[in-house]
């Protein structure tokens, strides 16, 4: 049974990063009309998964052409950032959902984006796809339609993004560095297919521990508890820590997880490896943790 107008409105104090997949379904008469109090956008790997189904009123956003930028350092500046808003509808006022293939995989890359940009209200859905698919929500292939909106950046939270300078600062300072990639790629093997290889140097920054990103997640695509959270990464809320991965998207997930969900003081190095392995001063490492071998500076959801 949809939910009230008012019930949709006194969940927005609360501004939880984490949307019940429940809720959503509760609220799914508030994101099916065209208003933009409320909008929920879907953010694939795979954008045909959004094409074969999609949560009722979802909005899709290529993550690649509207959000990421180059490569291995920039996402999208503040004006296309507006206009791809604009286009989904979004206001600076919007309660924003979003949720993904892959266990939100990009998903969580664009929240951090709209945390960057100032967005205040925004939440990612627990599980995203996998999980709506597996506990059999309703499924859509019917596009809404969108009156465009009017969005402004006034500023950006660098507290939330690491940059080169912050990094090796990091190494100075012995601040944990978490390498999210799969123990292939944090030895220096290349990347998995899916992946994509950006460098031709392969390895992972000296002393970062490396806690594949998906540790943090269930069968079904949620989110642990967070007891088993923090068992995962070890982590109290007065510690601080950086992650990355290779283009800073998988970060993203571990990002969330330690700043939004376990109070963390966490940034995401969105420069990640492909930055990293062509900086000329940057030293590399190779191998397991502890037996590494410096190499020097180098210049499914079922839909």
């Amino acid at each position: 049974m949809a939910a009230s107008l008012n019930a949709c409105f006194a969940m927005k104090p609360n501004q939880d990063p984490l949307a019940d997949p429940e809720w959503v379904s509760e609220t799914l008469s508030a994101f099916e009309r065209d208003d933009p109090a409320y909008r929920l956008l879907e953010v694939d790997i795979d954008t045909s998964r959004y094409d074969r189904g999609h949560i009722p009123g979802a909005i899709s956003v290529d993550w690649e052409n509207d959000v990421a930028g180059e490569l291995g350092r920039d996402i999208v500046d503040a004006d296309a950032f507006e206009a791809v808003m604009e286009a989904c509808g979004v206001t600076n006022d919007t309660t924003l959902v979003l949720y993904g293939d892959e266990a939100n995989w990009f998903a969580a890359h664009v929240y951090w984006v709209c945390k960057y940009y100032g967005h205040d209200d925004v939440r990612l859905m627990d599980g995203g796809r996998h999980y709506w698919n597996w506990h059999d929500y309703e499924w859509t292939t019917a596009v809404p339609s969108v009156t465009p909106g009017e969005y402004t950046v006034d500023e950006t939270d660098e507290t939330i993004r690491a940059y080169e300078a912050d990094v090796k600062r990091a190494l100075e300072t012995e601040q944990p560095i978490i390498d999210v990639r799969n123990p292939q790629e944090y030895r220096g093997g290349s990347p998995p297919p899916e992946i994509p290889k950006t460098t031709d140097s392969e390895g992972h920054i000296p002393g970062a521990e490396n806690v594949p990103w998906a540790k943090a997640v269930r069968p079904d695509g949620s989110f642990k508890s967070k007891e088993q959270l923090r068992e995962v990464y070890d982590v109290d809320e007065d510690d601080s820590a950086v992650a990355y991965c290779r283009i800073g998207e998988r970060a993203s997930v571990t990002w969330f997880v330690l700043h939004e969900l376990l109070g963390v003081d966490a940034t995401n190095y969105d420069g990640s490896w492909t930055e990293w392995s062509q900086l000329e001063d940057a030293p590399i490492e190779t191998g397991e943790p502890g037996a590494s071998s410096p190499v020097g500076s180098v210049g499914g959801d079922g839909r």
